[in-house]
């Protein structure tokens, strides 16, 4: 159950485009601002779960549980998953929103000092292009780390399926 969450909650964000279009900017980073820190929890804490409830083998006679995820047949075909879903998670939770969220902060005091918000189309400042760049750059990676999470879930999801 907890791998079909965390495989679940990655779609959510085929919407993200869907309003980034249809609602003011100021709404849309309301919302994600609201989003992401639970997002984030649940990329970081559901993996760490699925690795504490790791099924055993009755054919390899291993327990349930973390040790087991550890045993050698079930490096590629579990830990990595997991791990890579975790340490993503992780990232995205630790560094990245922090780096995100100080970065919307220092725009916000340039949309002061300009006069003009960052979304606005014309001219800009040095100063707000180099802090949208550095959101970009981010957001960028925030992205990929979704999309390891999201492969990993699928890929550990295989693995599971198999063991039926």
């Amino acid at each position: 159950m907890t791998g079909s969450i965390i495989t679940s909650v990655a779609p959510y964000h085929i919407l993200a485009p869907i309003l980034f279009k249809n609602v003011e900017r100021p709404v849309f980073s309301a919302i994600q601002s609201k989003e992401f820190p639970i997002y984030f929890s649940l990329q970081t804490a559901l993996p760490a779960i699925l690795a504490l409830t790791f099924p055993g083998s009755t054919l390899l006679a291993t327990p349930n549980g973390i040790s087991t995820l550890f045993h050698e047949s079930n490096r590629w075909s579990s830990l990595v998953p997991i791990a890579t879903m975790f340490v993503s998670g992780a990232l995205n939770l630790a560094v990245l929103l922090p780096a995100s969220k100080e970065v919307m902060k220092q725009r916000q005091g340039q949309v002061k000092r300009d006069g003009k918000q960052w979304y606005e189309e014309g001219p800009h400042s040095d100063e707000m292009k180099a802090l949208s760049k550095r959101f970009g750059i981010l957001h960028g990676i925030s992205s990929l780390l979704n999309l390891a999470v999201f492969i990993g879930s699928v890929t550990y999801g295989f693995t599971l399926a198999a063991r039926i």
